[in-house]
């Protein structure tokens, strides 16, 4: 990923791939995927630590100034809790932990059998961290001591539970709500927890959620936010939460996969049942832009869940079946496909011209990767289930499994 393609995504308030200390929301710089330089094989003698944490969860690991945060939910006196912590990045040593909501039975109950109680991951900005566990609340905390500075709860009837993790644009923390019905684009004060402004999705579609996670684009000069639903692909103004133009799809809900950019095009996936990949430009349209600006479809080896790799003119694409596949951005056309053994709900991540992929089973594969041609160069199993996505700070990779977080850098 060169500079060019950091500034299009729009990364204005993360780390660049330069700032390799620091991992600050999900999928890293820019939320595409892009990680520093690190170990591409290794044993135990290459693991600096390897910590049990208690609190369960499916959010991947973010880190600043030195501290690793994770998100996760805590049996303890007969109340389950959402719980934010704080972990030292050099020794895995906890430094606190902070219950931030205690979800009813029924709150609780609405999820899917894969789902967790904390799959969103959270983001950070200048100390603080924005943490959201979907209908059953969302939180902003300091980084240095884990104590809250607002709690809210937006309010909708999920279906499966959270699952789609914040960004944020400006003063916004944004992030979908598609529920059972109603389905909105929702943008909170970042500073204060408020309502700014919600935007209900255009789609008709029976089956109304889903779980993407938004991504903020350039587009002529403007910022976008690029926000999948059940039904369609919405870009929206940050300002007033207004849509500017949309996609339309009859088939897709459920919809998991980040959207992903590259040399003017968004990539994104329709979700369950027919996952199929949609190619669409950024030229400063507006309105229904499906016949003009979608410019190309695949549908076979795109995921339900796993979002994409784009990079170097090519997609890298692991569905949930472990089918990964080479497509040309520009044409669609595959140029080679390679299976991974597994089943696969979290997102893999390119560094230094190899993909990490992490099965639910806890098999981990590193897997080099060209336009040319894709090898598995090295495979390990952490023997617990894994939904988190790896990341990689300061050369080390960290990897979240069931019940231990692993710090793999050969230090």
């Amino acid at each position: 990923m060169n500079i060019a393609q950091i500034c299009f995504v729009g990364l204005i308030f993360g780390a660049g791939l330069s700032q390799a200390n620091e991992w600050l929301e999900f999928r890293g710089p820019g939320g595409q995927g892009f990680g520093g330089k690190t170990v591409k094989k290794w044993t135990d003698k290459e693991i600096a630590w390897k910590i049990s944490i208690a609190p369960k969860g499916w959010s991947s690991p973010i880190v600043s100034k030195g501290k690793i945060i994770l998100t996760g939910a805590l049996e303890k006196g007969g109340k389950t809790h959402l719980m934010v912590l704080a972990l030292d990045e050099k020794t895995g040593a906890g430094a606190w932990q902070t219950s931030l909501f205690t979800p009813n039975e029924k709150e609780i109950l609405a999820r899917h059998s894969k789902n967790g109680l904390a799959s969103a991951t959270p983001v950070i900005r200048d100390g603080v961290i924005y943490v959201h566990f979907g209908h059953m609340g969302t939180a902003a905390v300091k980084l240095d001591d884990g104590k809250a500075i607002w709690k809210e709860r937006y309010s909708y009837e999920p279906v499966h539970g959270g699952g789609s993790s914040p960004i944020l644009v400006g003063d916004l923390m944004v992030f979908s709500a598609d529920g059972k019905s109603d389905p909105v684009l929702v943008a909170l004060n970042a500073k204060t927890g408020k309502l700014v402004w919600k935007t209900p999705r255009t789609s008709d579609v029976k089956r109304t959620f889903s779980f993407a996670t938004p991504t903020l684009v350039k587009d002529a000069g403007r910022d976008l936010i690029i926000s999948p639903a059940s039904g369609m692909v919405g870009a929206y103004d940050p300002k007033d939460g207004k849509e500017v133009w949309k996609v339309s799809n009859k088939e897709g809900w459920s919809l998991v996969s980040k959207p992903v950019v590259m040399d003017g095009m968004v990539y994104t996936s329709t979700g369950f049942a027919k996952a199929n990949l949609l190619a669409i430009k950024l030229n400063g349209a507006r309105g229904e832009v499906t016949d003009s600006n979608l410019k190309w479809t695949a549908k076979k080896g795109i995921p339900n869940t796993p979002s994409f790799i784009a990079s170097d003119g090519v997609l890298y694409v692991l569905d949930d079946t472990g089918s990964l596949t080479c497509f040309d951005a520009k044409s669609g056309d595959s140029k080679w496909r390679e299976k991974l053994p597994g089943n696969f709900s979290s997102s893999p991540m390119l560094s230094d011209g190899a993909l990490y992929c992490v099965t639910e089973d806890g098999v981990c594969y590193v897997v080099e990767v060209s336009p040319e041609e894709g090898k598995i160069i090295f495979q390990t199993d952490l023997e617990e289930k894994t939904f988190a996505s790896p990341i990689v700070v300061n050369g080390a990779l960290i990897l979240r499994s069931e019940n231990h977080l692993y710090k793999i850098s050969g230090e």
